[in-house]
């Protein structure tokens, strides 16, 4: 007996693999799906921990920002009290100034000179005066130079030779001379001794 199948079989087998593919297909969307949600949903994790970290850091910067104007503010005051002290120490030293300078001139003088005038501007002294000779002038330049513990960097402006009245009949050669001193401050000087416990050099009269 033959049997004959009238059934449409093709039909049916290529429902089966259309149905087939399609419930593959769907399990691959989902399967992508659940995938690239993991994915976005660890990645929105990194973001937010990211976020996280970005607040922290602008928050301490900004605290450090304000640290730091508190630190440079209080540098400013630092600067302006150690002004303050500084202008208050020169004061003071600058008082004594006076008599360190007539001190030290009693002291540098040598004998055959005279000293006419001196004029202090801030630290630089001027001093107008008569010599017996140019060699004097030269030795009060030394002395001023190696010995002078406030009076520093003398330098010679002028000397000009003149004729000085002895006597109503009597001149002598004598030598008119300007020099140029600077006077050092006490803060940049070692403390010299009180003018009252020196005796003024013999030949030099300020």
């Amino acid at each position: 007996m033959i049997l004959i199948n009238l059934l449409p079989h093709r039909e049916a087998a290529r429902k089966r693999q259309k149905d087939q593919f399609y419930t593959h297909l769907g399990l691959s969307a989902l399967l992508g799906g659940v995938v690239c949600g993991a994915i976005f949903t660890w990645y929105q994790g990194q973001i937010a921990a990211q976020q996280e970290r970005n607040e922290f850091l602008v928050s301490n910067i900004k605290r450090l920002d304000a640290e730091i104007k508190d630190i440079a503010s209080l540098q400013r005051e630092i600067a302006s009290l150690r002004a303050r002290q500084t202008a208050v120490e020169n004061l003071q030293g600058d008082r004594n100034l006076p008599v360190y300078l007539l001190d030290e001139l009693a002291t540098q003088l040598p004998d055959g000179i005279y000293l006419n005038s001196m004029r202090q501007d801030n630290q630089s002294v001027m001093l107008v005066g008569v010599a017996q000779s140019q060699e004097r002038v030269s030795e009060l330049l030394r002395n001023l130079s190696n010995n002078s513990t406030w009076l520093v960097r003398p330098e010679l402006v002028e000397i000009v030779a003149a004729n000085m009245a002895v006597s109503s009949r009597d001149q002598r050669r004598v030598s008119n001379f300007t020099i140029r001193a600077t006077l050092k401050r006490p803060s940049t000087t070692a403390p010299a001794p009180a003018a009252a416990n020196k005796a003024p050099a013999a030949g030099g009269k300020v």
